[in-house]
């Protein structure tokens, strides 16, 4: 139905169209994004992640090889713009960003190429598509921030310090439609490593936690991850590739920020805020980029705009490189999913596990790490090694974790032990049920008794 309905409306597409400096309608955006998709279907996919409040399709365009689906050891890469209605620059930038790459891509430039080759990169340029039709153009006023029920969307994700109720308050009748039914679901269906979602007002990086409980990640006025030194190197290679943003203090008003970033609970604190649901229940790093100090700038400063992010824009892809990538396989050589894959001294409020494709991605920085992988019926893993810069070979370092059964009381190592039956409370997707589970190992014994 969804392809169908995608047809159509190429039919009503211009064969080409031109992505001029001003600001597009959501209809214009759509079209624009159709055309894309139609004109480069080997590197782009169009899809939905499902409507506004109003009725109104959130369109997100992917890049890459395999635009359609994922890619094991291609990590995926998110930008997501007009969160706040009113805050319309961002919608601009990666408009102007999906045709930069599509037409270095299309020239074979290397830059172009190489981030396309390495790297599945999705756009949604407009989060809330009802709060822009109702944007006012001044630079400080709010008409149009909100979404159509009159909801901020940064402030109405589960928190992630009001108890740990994420995974179970998805589906909370106070959600709004962008969140529960869009972005928290795509966040479930992709594994996303690195994301940043663009915003105006400041000029500025802001980085998590935005909130806090005041226990031990409240250090001084900050609010700190156990990831700290990485959204720290995350927000700093977008200011300082920025054209101004890591002088700071740009916006008169707001800051000082020293070299272009905060603490996002330093600058102000935020309940319910999206980097840190992303963080915390998705286990992908995001960072909140103001991009302007106006949110609504004249169309006319639009090029030059877009000149002071481009290369920002770029360089903050690449980070999705960062750190150790693989898989972990249990004890046939199956990758699983649900393992945890810990490092020392990095302990997450909701720890990383692998994906259905028995994946791991994990930002860090170069340095020694010690990782510590668990699975149910499986001795615990611990490993010691070293990460390399990965940026600049356009891969994270590969690492994949090969795990040993628990041995059982009659010494068989091949055979699972009862804690393999077993899942641990809050398991987000397992491969398997212990009563399927159970069964499987019955019948299998069953078939072996038959044809001995």
């Amino acid at each position: 139905m969804s392809q169908l309905f995608l047809f159509l409306l190429l039919m009503l597409v211009p064969a080409a169209m031109m992505l001029d400096f001003r600001y597009h309608s959501n209809r214009e955006m759509e079209s624009y994004l159709l055309q894309v998709n139609a004109s480069n279907p080997d590197i782009a996919h169009l899809y939905s992640i499902g409507r506004s409040v109003a009725g109104q399709e959130l369109w997100v365009l992917a890049l890459g090889l395999s635009p359609r689906r994922h890619t094991v050891g291609i990590p995926e890469f998110k930008y997501v713009a007009n969160m706040h209605g009113n805050e319309v620059l961002g919608r601009e930038l990666l408009l102007q960003l999906v045709e930069d790459l599509v037409r270095g891509y299309r020239g074979n430039q290397s830059w172009a190429t190489q981030i396309l080759n390495s790297t599945r990169v999705h756009f949604l340029p407009t989060m809330n598509p009802d709060g822009f039709d109702r944007a006012g153009t001044n630079c400080h006023l709010s008409q149009g921030r909100f979404n159509h029920n009159g909801v901020d969307l940064n402030r109405n994700f589960p928190d992630a310090f009001a108890g740990l109720l994420g995974e179970h308050d998805l589906y909370n009748a106070n959600r709004e439609a962008e969140q529960v039914r869009a972005v928290i679901g795509w966040l479930k269906m992709e594994t996303f490593v690195l994301s940043a979602n663009l915003h105006g007002g400041a000029l500025v990086a802001s980085y998590a936690y935005d909130n806090s409980n005041g226990g031990g990640e409240l250090v001084g006025q900050a609010s700190l991850t156990p990831d700290d030194d990485v959204f720290v190197h995350l927000a700093k290679v977008y200011s300082h590739n920025h054209a101004s943003m890591h002088q700071g203090g740009r916006c008169g008003d707001q800051g000082p920020f020293q070299e272009g970033i905060t603490n996002g609970y330093q600058w102000y604190p935020l309940t319910g805020g999206m980097q840190d649901y992303n963080y915390v229940w998705a286990r992908c790093l995001e960072v909140t980029l103001e991009v302007s100090c106006c949110k609504f700038p004249p169309a006319r400063q639009l090029p030059a705009l877009w000149a002071d992010n481009r290369k920002s824009l770029l360089a903050f892809i690449r980070q999705v490189h960062l750190g150790v990538k693989g898989r972990v396989f249990d004890g046939s050589g199956v990758a699983v999913q649900d393992a945890v894959v810990e490092v020392t001294g990095r302990r997450n409020m909701c720890p990383f596990r692998t994906d259905k494709h028995g994946e791991f991605y994990r930002l860090l920085l170069p340095a020694n790490y010690t990782f510590t992988v668990t699975y149910p019926g499986h001795e615990v893993l611990t490993e010691t090694f070293f990460v390399p810069y990965g940026p600049e070979r356009n891969s994270a370092l590969r690492h994949d974790f090969l795990l040993r059964r628990v041995a059982t009381a009659t010494g068989d190592p091949t055979l699972p032990s009862s804690s393999s039956l077993l899942l641990t409370e809050g398991s987000l997707g397992a491969a398997m049920t212990p009563t399927w589970t159970l069964a499987a190992l019955v019948m299998a014994l069953t078939f072996q008794n038959m044809i001995s």
